[in-house]
């Protein structure tokens, strides 16, 4: 009991399970506020716990390596997670099927103007070549966006970073950006979604609809594959 606070935190912040409840507690606690809300976009679960892991890690005086360490373990479960969205998407392919024409256009005409509308500001507000690298695929899923930014030049370190803000932002924002559009088609507003917000878009389309859910989740995986293949050719045609 003689023992100061501060000793008793660093010898908790030192077991995995610390960062591993931590990182538990806050999304649970981010859920709760998101469905007391009525599910409104704005109150994002993955938004309200990646605040207030940053809010306890800055407070602790925790270095983020110290935090990830410990937090391994959800890293992990990312990649099961990616691949049950296959699940939905099996329950769907009547309707994906149907849609092949109006998909194949769709990524084209979304991973595209993704890259070039982000190149387009960042480059308008006086950007580096090393931070636009870093931009330009920030709609891919975060590991695939990480090896394309660094052959062209980027840090993978902050493509990482933006990739989070643009799913965060596109979960949060998209719906809302939709529904001022007018587009009801589920199969419309999922497709865009995870063009745009990958796997946290997807998780958020999942919530609101299975269809949705089911072509946010095919266009997370596809938009991956456009954004490897047209992203080094726009860089090269933009930059040479």
């Amino acid at each position: 009991m003689s023992e100061p606070l501060s000793q008793i935190w660093v010898y908790l912040s030192a077991s995995p399970l610390a960062a591993l409840t931590l990182t538990l507690a806050a999304y649970q606690l981010g859920f709760f506020l998101y469905r007391r809300a009525g599910f409104h976009p704005l109150v994002n679960p993955v938004l309200v716990a990646v605040l207030l892991i940053g809010a306890v890690l800055l407070v602790s005086g925790t270095a983020y390596p110290v935090y990830f360490d410990g937090a391994k373990f959800v890293h992990f479960l990312l990649g099961p997670a990616t691949v049950a969205l296959a699940i939905p998407l099996y329950r769907q392919f009547a309707r994906v099927r149907r849609s092949a024409l109006a998909i194949g256009v769709s990524l084209l005409a979304g991973s595209l103007t993704a890259a070039l509308s982000a190149l387009a500001v960042a480059s308008l507000l006086g950007a580096s070549r090393q931070t636009l690298a870093s931009l330009a695929p920030k709609s891919a899923t975060a590991p695939v966006a990480m090896g394309i930014a660094e052959p062209l030049g980027g840090l993978p370190s902050l493509t990482a970073v933006l990739v989070i803000l643009t799913g965060i932002l596109g979960a949060a924002l998209g719906p809302l950006v939709l529904d001022l559009a007018r587009i009801r088609d589920w199969r419309a507003r999922g497709f865009a979604i995870g063009t745009a917000a990958h796997g946290i878009g997807t998780s958020r389309a999942l919530l609101v609809n299975e269809t949705a859910g089911a072509f946010s989740g095919l266009a997370m995986g596809l938009n991956a594959i456009a954004t490897a293949l047209l992203v080094p050719l726009v860089w090269r045609l933009i930059f040479g």
